[in-house]
């Protein structure tokens, strides 16, 4: 705590009295932002782990069936069969802003190759016949198919956790700088500024009194 460098007057103290509600005001506001922060923080950590754990799960068993179908095919084949999509897949990203934190939404679209609009589009995800093709390549398309949107989910969630981690941070940071050094060193100042106006009011009564005997003596 310090006394700030400010003239002990009686202005003065009413500038610093409504400059310490505010920042006790302040305070509070940025005390529930922090503590509502860190709460919505820990359900997207929770939900991020969850769905890092589904995604993961769901790759491994896709790169699996890729493997298998890669050794039941005709050497170089997957690679020909695969070179020419059907679909274009785009990610469409807006912004939402929560408790002063840009937070990224996004979505695919998918549109069909020979499409020139932008409207959204659906098709066969499968750019290959299927004569010359085995059931293990299917099921890996398919399920890539399927996690895409849980791979976008989870991008979404860990960059908004990011987001919300450096928002703690700063928000963190301005608590502190409010109840340890701003609030102090103003209840510090305020207590003084009381002292020495109460001091010079006691000084100025006692004069008046000395004034006053030297009056009625007289």
């Amino acid at each position: 705590m310090a006394i700030l460098n400010v003239n002990p007057t009686r202005m003065e103290l009413q500038r610093l009295r409504r400059r310490y509600s505010v920042a006790a005001r302040g305070h509070k506001l940025l005390k529930d932002k922090q503590d509502e922060l860190v709460r919505r923080f820990i359900i997207l950590i929770r939900r991020n782990e969850k769905l890092r754990i589904e995604v993961e799960r769901e790759l491994i068993s896709s790169f699996k069936d890729f493997t298998m179908a890669s050794a039941l095919a005709v050497p170089n084949f997957l690679e020909l069969a695969l070179s020419l999509p059907k679909q274009r897949v785009y990610v469409d990203v807006e912004v939402n802003n929560i408790m002063s934190v840009n937070i990224p939404e996004m979505e695919f679209i998918k549109q069909n190759v020979i499409d020139l609009g932008d409207e959204k589009q659906s098709s066969s995800i499968y750019p290959y016949g299927f004569t010359h093709t085995n059931a293990e390549l299917d099921r890996a398309v398919s399920r890539l198919d399927k996690i895409l949107e849980q791979l976008l989910e989870l991008a979404e969630v860990e960059k908004t956790a990011q987001l919300m981690a450096d928002e703690i941070e700063v928000t963190r940071r301005r608590v502190n700088a409010l109840e340890y050094r701003t609030i102090p060193d103003l209840e510090e100042t305020i207590k003084f500024i009381r002292m020495r106006l109460e001091e010079s009011e006691r000084e100025t009564i006692t004069r008046l009194m000395k004034t006053k005997d030297l009056i009625a003596n007289n």
